[in-house]
């Protein structure tokens, strides 16, 4: 498998080499020359396979031979540790949890995954080293930091918008030490990301072998896709068409579930739900696409501007705007919908949202309506654990959440962190690392 720059000036190259450089030399994202088809039998004994089975079967036709199959199951064992429950809401509606691994966010996965495959190709090259830089509205900073942490060869800096992410998930990129940097940016997201796609063009950091671990890394982005191949395993026995609501900011995940569909899997149709930050929705609606500044709200992970993975969406649709308004619905929420749904899901289902969850529920909801039929069944992404907005969770639902132990142990720990007002700061910080 190559893999070619959605800006279509650089060569094609290989897994390994799009893994370590992060995006294209002409700065574009990197994306499969070709979409594997997975075979029906497959689909039928799905049931069969356990989940690191499920991963192999999926994840091997876009890295071939570059990783040995035992040392890539081996990745997958590691990446895998954990459970990925639906849960019944109602007859018609199932949360996907992907908040049990280790810093308890759906970004886990990539994290790790990328963090082993990077670990190897730098193992098997003794000279080799990277430094990761990326960009977090919130949980990719944690999940990052933990995914990377003690990695050979490999340093970690990852920039955040000062008091715009949750204290724990603040907690979760500033205490862990060793390889790991947090950089406090005066800003927002939008702000924390520029600063990286700069950084990816600044010559004076050649030798630094700059990469990205945001879900512009296809070693970060492609694994995501597991998600909705388990869902489908638990969910099949059902005998009805899924319809998939995911809370949507940089678009990645949702992106992967998209790509697996291509490849095969039975998911009827995709709804990107997001909160005000609405470029997307906007898009569908009139087909302009129109970058604005991010707002600030209560789901902070999906505020984002402009979604660096929708090129990716808009390639799986071969560029077409019909076929992509057909594939994709997309809505937007207030923080007062978000606040009414995690109600909603409390008081009537007995169910504890966390603010991205509510809004991935609120898509499905929206979409039922408009849709009006009871031949289907809908998944809504449950993406961290309510503890990790505890503040947001805890005076919207009058409770108390209750916070698990890998949460617990590290509220007490310092943060360490380095202020950072503009890209003069950032390049100084990395050219002194």
């Amino acid at each position: 498998m190559k893999y070619f720059s959605l800006n279509h000036k650089s060569p094609k190259t290989s897994f390994k080499q799009a893994v370590i450089n992060g995006i294209a030399p002409d700065k574009g994202l990197y994306f499969p020359e070709n979409i594997p088809q997975l075979e029906h039998d497959f689909f039928e004994k799905i049931e069969n396979y356990s989940n690191q089975e499920i991963a192999f079967k999926v994840i091997k036709p876009f890295i071939e031979n570059e990783i040995p199959d035992e040392k890539l199951k081996e990745i997958i064992a590691e990446t895998l540790s954990f459970d990925f429950p639906t849960i019944k809401v109602n007859e018609t509606t199932y949360s996907l949890e992907l908040f049990h691994g280790p810093t308890m966010a759906f970004k886990d996965v990539g994290a790790y995954f990328m963090a082993r495959c990077l670990g190897y190709f730098n193992h098997i090259d003794k000279s080799s080293h990277s430094t990761v830089l990326v960009a977090t509205s919130g949980d990719t900073g944690g999940a990052v930091a933990s995914g990377f942490l003690g990695v050979e060869g490999v340093q970690v800096v990852i920039l955040y918008p000062s008091g715009k992410v949750s204290d724990i998930q603040e907690k979760q990129l500033t205490t862990l030490g060793q390889n790991i940097n947090a950089l406090e940016i005066d800003g927002v997201f939008d702000d924390c990301q520029d600063m990286v796609k700069i950084a990816f063009l600044d010559e004076d950091f050649r030798e630094l072998n700059l990469t990205s671990a945001n879900s512009i890394n296809i070693a970060r982005w492609l694994p995501q896709m597991f998600y909705y191949f388990f869902a489908y395993k638990q969910l099949k026995h059902l005998g009805k068409e899924l319809v998939v609501s995911v809370p949507s900011g940089n678009f990645g995940n949702i992106c992967a579930g998209m790509l697996a569909q291509k490849m095969g899997l039975p998911i009827k149709q995709f709804i990107a739900s997001t909160n005000i930050n609405d470029t997307v929705p906007n898009y569908l609606n009139t087909g302009n696409y129109e970058l604005r500044n991010s707002k600030p709200t209560i789901s902070n992970a999906m505020d984002v501007g402009n979604p660096s993975n929708f090129i990716r969406i808009k390639e799986l649709f071969e560029q077409s705007f019909s076929d992509l308004k057909q594939g994709l619905k997309s809505y937007s929420f207030t923080d007062a919908q978000t606040k009414e749904a995690m109600k909603e899901l409390y008081n009537e289902y007995d169910y504890i949202a966390d603010p991205h969850g509510a809004v991935g529920y609120l898509g499905l909801e929206k979409y039922k309506s408009e849709e009006k039929t009871n031949s289907e069944v809908g998944v809504f992404l449950e993406t961290a654990h309510p503890c990790k907005f505890i503040d947001v969770v805890e005076s919207t639902l009058n409770l108390k959440v209750e916070i698990p132990h890998k949460i617990a142990e590290i509220i007490d720990k310092k943060k360490v962190s380095v202020k950072a007002k503009s890209y003069e700061d950032l390049k100084a910080f990395l050219l002194n690392k």
